[in-house]
């Protein structure tokens, strides 16, 4: 029997959620206190149990450093207007140069970290192409 697909949207909404709070490095309980939304209904929201309102959509994304409507559109929620290409996600700059919490010093450092890393991939797959 297919699964519905209003639920099928739930558990994709739920599982973004859940991999941008990890990615962000933050707790079920950090996340919460950043929206004001109870640990366990947003942990019931990760595992798909609850269609969350536009208020703890937009608290969450606020959380996450991310639109409400980019929130929607990557979890397959949310289309994008016929003939209008959607924005691309930020640069990992901008992300770095966005973020409030970080001072100049520490900007400037993850910014050198990054296009080290970077460079150095780029170094590498040039030299397969080579070989």
């Amino acid at each position: 029997m297919p699964e519905n697909p209003a639920r099928t949207q739930l558990l994709a909404l739920g599982e973004l959620i859940r991999t941008q709070r990890q990615q962000a490095e933050l707790t079920l309980r950090e996340l919460a206190a950043r929206t004001n939304v109870s640990n366990p209904y947003l942990s019931q929201i990760e595992r798909g149990l609850h269609e969350p309102s536009v208020r703890v959509l937009k608290a969450i994304a606020g959380a996450l450093n991310l639109s409400a409507e980019s929130l929607l559109q990557q979890a397959g929620l949310l289309e994008g207007e016929e003939g209008v290409t959607p924005p691309p996600p930020p640069t990992v700059e901008d992300a770095v140069k966005a973020d409030p919490r970080l001072s100049s010093d520490q900007r400037a450092a993850l910014m050198s970290v990054y296009k080290s890393f970077v460079d150095d991939d780029t170094a590498k797959q040039l030299a397969k192409k080579k070989s």
